[in-house]
C-alpha cells in the first residue's frame, strides 16, 4: 500500500486512552532520503530542563512516544494525542489536530532538515526537534527542554 492511500490520522475528541493501531502499517513506500529514521516505540531514559534534571514526575521525564514513517510522512502518537504530517515544509500537509498540552488547537509544518524532524508551530515561538544519535533518539522542545530516548518493545508504559 502507498503512504498516498492511507487516510490521515487525528487525535479523537477527549484523546484516546490505549495507543491506537499503527496508521502506517502495511505501508511499502520507503523513506524520503532526507529523513532521519525515527520509527518505533520510545521512552525517555534522561529528560533536562534548561541543562538540569528533570523531575522524575514530569512528563518530559515519563515521555513515551511511537514513531511511524513512510516517504515523508511521519505519525506520532503520544500522551493521547496523535499528530499525522507530512514534512514537506507546507501548512497544508503539516499537523493539524490538538495539542497534548491542554488541548488547544495546534497548525504546525513539519520539515526534515539536516537529519532532523524540524515542527515550526503556527504562532508559537518554538521549535520542535527529533534526531538520532546513535541507538538514541533526541527530542527538543524550544531551546530549554531536551530529552533522549531508547526505543523499547511493545506497548510498555502508553498511555
Amino acid at each position: 500500500m502507498h503512504v498516498d492511500e492511507i487516510p490521515v490520522a487525528h487525535t479523537p475528541d477527549g484523546y484516546w486512552a490505549e495507543m491506537p493501531a499503527p496508521v502506517l502499517a502495511g505501508c511499502t513506500t520507503p523513506l524520503h532520503p532526507n529523513a532521519p529514521d525515527l520509527r518505533g516505540a520510545w521512552r525517555t531514559i534522561r529528560a533536562e530542563i534548561d541543562g538540569t534534571p528533570a523531575e522524575p514526575e514530569s512528563p518530559f521525564a515519563t515521555h513515551v512516544e511511537r514513531v511511524e514513517q513512510a516517504g515523508d510522512r511521519v505519525v506520532v502518537c503520544s500522551g493521547g494525542v496523535t499528530h499525522d504530517m507530512r514534512a514537506d515544509g507546507t501548512l497544508e500537509n503539516g499537523v493539524h489536530d490538538v495539542s497534548g498540552l491542554g488541548g488547544t488547537e495546534i497548525h504546525v509544518v513539519a520539515t526534515f532538515e539536516e537529519g532532523r524532524l524540524v515542527l515550526r508551530p503556527v504562532d508559537m515561538d518554538v521549535e520542535v526537534l527529533r534526531w538520532r544519535e546513535g541507538d538514541l533518539m533526541v527530542w527538543q522542545f524550544g531551546p530549554s527542554i531536551m530529552v533522549w530516548m531508547e526505543r523499547i518493545d511493545g506497548p510498555k508504559g502508553w498511555r
